[in-house]
């Protein structure tokens, strides 16, 4: 029997037809495997993710994997966006095992969920062998997978950054001394590092497939702000040009795809998440504000009109995502050839939209298909204007990818705040009424008996309990709020909220647990101070304390700030580029010490 039916989560109602006999992650999918002993089989994915796609159709949907696995074992169905805690312990065992992670995730656990076989995408074939092969290991060797299982769990547990000990310097009781957290000769150090990743040709860190790397660029402008050193806005400024330039942003509708699969950004893998169009907005308008270009500030308007109209929700929040696919086929709403401009424009204007957009007869994409760019601004730019308005009109009729509107508390407190912060730039009442209404959002149904629950879905809020970054990134879009508003209420929610990460998600050390002390215990508890394409919880939750103590003067909120920074200055020196953000929470608590 599939129990996904009911689900809150959009990606799980994906399987809820699937011949699999799922269950959603809980303590009843454990139970069961335990009275069946049989090994738990862990799927996590999200609604918008290609190859999750690819595999549900080649895998799930076919009755005979379904029977051999329904046979074997208990399938357990896993929203990595809804339970990032689950997702976290999970591909911290795929990086040991494989050195490589991704969605889907593929894991064999234990009926205690300790896992003991772990992988990503598997093609149907190469699936069937799996689960025949994990079905007779446990029949035949479990002795063998129990003890690879928790030779797993302890070596996760034992890993992880080496941290400062602050004890001495700012003893739990205080108080923290008046110099930075984190150094600046760190902080300098740090911004090199960054920097020294960067693709002088095409702006970015790295190669493909290459990501906005967003907590970089703000770091790198909270240093430039800091210093006043040029290479660090130059290098901001080159890689949001580059960006907005290629087909990595919706040069039709606004919005920035999830990453490229090319240096050059040229091709996106096309799904399009809530939390980096909220980040690249903040980036966006803070370039805008530092050089008055134009361009800057029409691609933070297009990006802030695309989440308002694209991904709001009749209950003020902010959706997930939009999917990568559509209709099972990666693009296809993006793709031109000039045929087909020709088509939607007429011959005179078609022509002129495939060379602005540099759409050729030899495609960029598939199939003679070409993702837009638009290299430069067109001199005759009524006429851009027009066939813009038109061509997306055209697309329009197209069909449209599938919407994740589940609302994800951190995601949408990222939207606050860099919607907040647009409208006080531009002026821009609608931008501000959006940013007002999922604030409100979050405070009247996502915190519940003074704690915040992680996602919520047609107004109706969901089980999961709120992380760390749900807790930094709300206090953080509370805040906003409060800086606009001059409304207590604002800083009185965000107090709260802070309250619970210093009682609930202490390490006792100065650091933070991921998870809350009253949340479902997993085989570990994980603490992961470094980014991923947002800034850790970590950072958002030092930023939020830092900026809470500025606001209300306290002292016990800025000396936990400066111990959870101090903790980690350690990890900012030795992996800087992926502790970005806690290095641009550092630059926001640096410490004129010249006299």
């Amino acid at each position: 029997m599939n129990r996904l039916g009911d689900a809150l989560s959009p990606y799980l109602q994906q399987h809820a037809d699937n011949p699999v006999d799922w269950w959603p992650w809980g303590e009843d999918a454990l139970t069961e495997a335990k009275r069946r002993d049989v090994p738990l089989f862990v799927s996590v994915g999200y609604a918008a993710c290609h190859w999750c796609h690819v595999m549900a159709h080649e895998s799930f949907e076919d009755d005979e994997v379904a029977a051999r696995l329904n046979d074997a074992v208990v399938s357990v169905k896993v929203d990595r966006e809804e339970r990032p805690d689950v997702d976290a312990v999970y591909m911290q065992a795929t990086l040991a095992l494989t050195g490589q992670g991704g969605w889907p995730m593929t894991v064999f656990a234990t009926p205690d969920g300790t896992p003991f076989f772990a992988g990503t995408y598997f093609p149907r074939e190469h699936f069937l062998r799996l689960v025949d092969a994990v079905a007779e290991a446990w029949r035949d060797r479990r002795d063998e997978l129990l003890a690879q299982g928790a030779a797993i769990v302890q070596a996760c547990a034992a890993a992880g950054p080496e941290l400062a000990d602050v004890s001495r310097s700012c003893p739990i009781d205080g108080p923290c001394p008046p110099v930075s957290p984190v150094g600046t000769d760190v902080l300098d150090k740090a911004a090199q590092a960054v920097r020294a990743a960067y693709d002088r040709e095409n702006g970015g860190f790295g190669g493909a497939p290459k990501f906005p790397s967003q907590p970089a660029l703000a770091f790198l402008l909270d240093h430039y702000e800091r210093t006043g050193d040029g290479t660090s806005l130059s290098i901001v400024r080159h890689t949001a040009d580059r960006m907005a330039r290629g087909g990595m942003y919706d040069q039709l509708g606004g919005g920035f795809a999830r990453y490229s699969v090319d240096a050059s950004w040229t091709v996106p893998h096309f799904e399009k998440m809530l939390y980096d169009n909220a980040l690249l907005l903040q980036t966006y308008t803070d370039l805008s504000e530092l050089t008055r270009r134009p361009f800057f500030a029409r691609v933070a308007e297009e990006t802030a009109r695309f989440m308002v109209d694209a991904l709001g929700t009749p209950e003020g929040g902010f959706a997930s995502a939009l999917d990568a696919d559509t209709g099972g086929v990666e693009g296809a709403t993006y793709a031109w050839t000039p045929g087909q401009l020709r088509d939607a424009l007429g011959d005179a204007d078609g022509d002129f939209a495939a060379h602005v957009f540099a759409v050729s007869d030899a495609g960029t994409f598939e199939a003679g298909t070409s993702v837009l760019q638009l290299p430069v601004d067109p001199e005759d730019l009524d006429r851009f204007h027009d066939v813009k308005a038109r061509l997306r009109r055209a697309r329009d009729r197209r069909p449209q990818p599938a919407r994740d509107d589940k609302v994800v508390a951190a995601w949408n407190g990222l939207a606050v705040t860099a919607l907040t912060e647009y409208a006080a730039e531009s002026r821009s009442d609608w931008a501000d009424a959006a940013a007002d209404a999922a604030a409100r959002l979050l405070a009247e149904r996502h915190v519940v008996d003074g704690r915040l629950r992680r996602v919520s879905r047609d107004g109706v809020v969901g089980d999961a309990a709120g992380i760390l970054e749900d807790y930094g990134a709300v206090a953080l879009a509370f805040l906003a709020r409060y800086e606009v508003t001059e409304d207590d209420v604002w800083l009185e929610r965000a107090g709260a909220l802070l309250d619970v990460v210093l009682s609930d998600f202490g390490d006792g050390n100065g650091g933070f647990f991921d998870t809350g002390a009253g949340a479902e215990e997993l085989v570990t508890r994980p603490a992961d101070p470094t980014d991923g394409p947002t800034p850790s919880g970590w950072a958002l939750a030092a930023r939020a304390l830092s900026e809470y103590a500025d606001h209300a003067d306290s002292e016990e909120h800025d000396d936990a700030a400066w111990r959870a920074l101090a903790a980690v200055a350690p990890v900012i020196e030795s992996h800087s580029r992926f502790a970005a953000g806690l290095a641009g929470a550092a630059e926001l608590m640096v410490v004129d010490e010249s006299d």
